[in-house]
């Protein structure tokens, strides 16, 4: 039987697996179409449930607070992947099989966010004076998104296929949102033309 969504502090996860952010969204259409052009033209890869997954992720975090929207139990914002692992684990503080997955996922897409997207950040994400400094983040990344996929019951069935797919080609995701990245950061200039 799967758990009901996991709501904490404000931030939910819902049991369908679904960013909160909408299709309808401008935002949404302009990260997927980034990513549907650098997939296909310099990566080769063609996947429309990954442009879509991925879009969602991008919207969701374009809001700082979604990326941090794990929380510990106390409600705390969690913002190392280290941390995220406690709350992951059924056997430390992780409450239910479905809070489990959804930290996983969400690690998953905050490993691939920051080494697609921001890679220059992560020497500042795992620091000497950082849990993370010995946390590999593609390694990780690639782990948390199996495990997530490893729920492939019931309402979790679709996205199932979709995270394993993530975590087999977590490089190639990483390597196509790199490419997002420099795209994005040629939007202003094309604007002013």
């Amino acid at each position: 039987m799967l758990d009901q969504p996991y709501d904490q502090g404000g931030f939910s996860f819902s049991a369908d697996g679904r960013a909160s952010s909408s299709a309808n969204d401008p935002l949404w259409h302009l990260f997927e179409q980034l990513i549907e052009r650098a997939f296909l033209t310099g990566v080769g890869v063609y996947d429309s449930q990954v442009y879509k997954y991925l879009a969602d992720v991008l919207t969701d975090f374009a809001h700082v607070k979604r990326l941090y929207k794990v929380r510990t139990l106390a409600g705390r914002p969690i913002s190392e992947i280290a941390d995220m692992l406690a709350e992951a684990s059924v056997g430390m503080n992780a409450t239910s099989f479905n809070r489990e997955r959804e930290v996983h996922k969400h690690i998953g897409d905050f490993a691939l966010f920051w080494t697609g997207l921001y890679p220059e950040a992560l020497p500042r994400l795992q620091s000497a004076c950082r849990k993370d400094q010995l946390i590999d983040y593609v390694a990780q990344g690639k782990s948390s998104y199996a495990i997530a996929a490893s729920h492939n019951y019931g309402a979790y069935r679709d996205e199932a296929q979709v995270l394993r797919r993530l975590s087999d080609d977590f490089e190639v995701c990483m390597y196509g949102l790199n490419i997002v990245r420099r795209e994005m950061d040629r939007l202003p200039h094309r604007l002013k033309s």
